[in-house]
């Protein structure tokens, strides 16, 4: 499958765009004056502790208090088929009060950002991703990401990382990432002492943090796109941008050198996203009604708490059942 990643850069925001032969699959957008906070590491201060609703308010130096639900804070042990995103855990929740207290100090992690009248989401699980991994100061056991199906490769990328975390001997746990599903031991080993050294410089700077103050920020989403999606199954990145293109050259060189060659500055007149018609789908995609090619439509409505998204077959009546008539629709929605 050939895909692509198209990157538009301009003062207000940066868009990047993936195509999977030709058709765009994933849009993400960072504003210069807005970036997004989820990742971000914080010293924060707890101002307010609720037992009614087994949660916290934190405050992290934002124009709202954070809030920190109970099933959040603390410390938890993954099972092995560990899923890359953090935070998503089934487990027993102790007490709010029993973790914290008015005026305390912690470390925390934002889940999700602010929308609406509502503060951002916070962990105390923090988090620190690599390349290939992602490390965990707090939980000290090793997962391997789901999406490692095979079963030889997860046990050998487990026993790799738990051999070099042992020479280590540093007590940190670990989750396996999938873009390290094919790397030796020499590069985890790398990528390893890279994040373990970043994870220190973010404890020295809690040490001399005041509460309420960001330690850690998430890379730009450039160089995002590069550390999480930028692999073997790229066939090019195009960049609209000449001076954002040669950072992220630089970044490649350092971190992800096998896609350097598929770099590439796009000088053209006519707007990347133009080009590739990108701008009319992300209109389609913006409405409230979005049309499916069967006939069938999509309805988006969007709250603080979620967004709901009704599947409707509209035109589409199917040929068969009416069991294969929503299977279809719901396939294609």
């Amino acid at each position: 499958m050939a895909t692509e990643i198209l990157m538009n850069v301009t003062p207000r925001e940066t868009r990047c765009a993936v195509l999977e032969n030709g058709v765009l699959m994933e849009l993400n957008i960072e504003r210069s004056r807005r970036r997004g906070l989820v990742g971000n590491i914080y010293k924060g201060r707890v101002i307010r502790v609720l037992p009614g609703m087994d949660a916290a308010f934190v405050d992290i130096g934002l124009d709202r208090a954070a809030f920190l639900h109970a099933s959040d804070a603390g410390s938890v042990v993954r099972p092995d088929d560990a899923e890359e995103v953090p935070g998503t855990e089934t487990h027993l929740a102790e007490s709010i009060t029993r973790l914290l207290h008015e005026g305390q100090g912690v470390l925390v992690q934002v889940l999700k950002d602010p929308l609406g009248t509502k503060g951002a989401r916070l962990t105390t699980r923090i988090t620190v991703p690599s390349r290939y991994l992602v490390l965990m100061p707090d939980n000290p056991v090793v997962g391997v990401s789901a999406r490692i199906e095979n079963e030889e490769t997860r046990v050998r990328l487990r026993e790799m990382v738990e051999r070099l975390n042992a020479e280590a001997g540093t007590g940190i746990g670990w989750i396996v990432r999938t873009a390290a599903e094919g790397v030796d031991e020499d590069l985890l080993r790398e990528d390893m002492q890279f994040v373990e050294k970043l994870w220190a410089s973010i404890r020295a700077r809690v040490e001399s943090a005041s509460p309420g103050s960001e330690v850690h920020a998430d890379l730009p989403l450039v160089l995002r796109m590069l550390r999480d999606m930028a692999g073997t199954e790229i066939e090019r990145i195009r960049i609209d941008s000449r001076e954002t293109c040669q950072k992220v050259i630089e970044f490649a060189r350092a971190y992800v050198p096998e896609i350097v060659d598929r770099i590439e500055h796009y000088p053209g007149e006519r707007p990347i996203f133009d080009l590739y018609s990108i701008e009319e789908e992300i209109q389609k995609a913006l409405n409230r009604r979005v049309e499916l090619k069967s006939g069938g439509y999509l309805i988006f409505d969007q709250t603080e708490a979620m967004t709901t998204i009704d599947v409707n077959t509209g035109g589409f009546v199917g040929a068969r059942t009416l069991e294969e008539t929503i299977f279809k629709t719901n396939l294609e929605a």
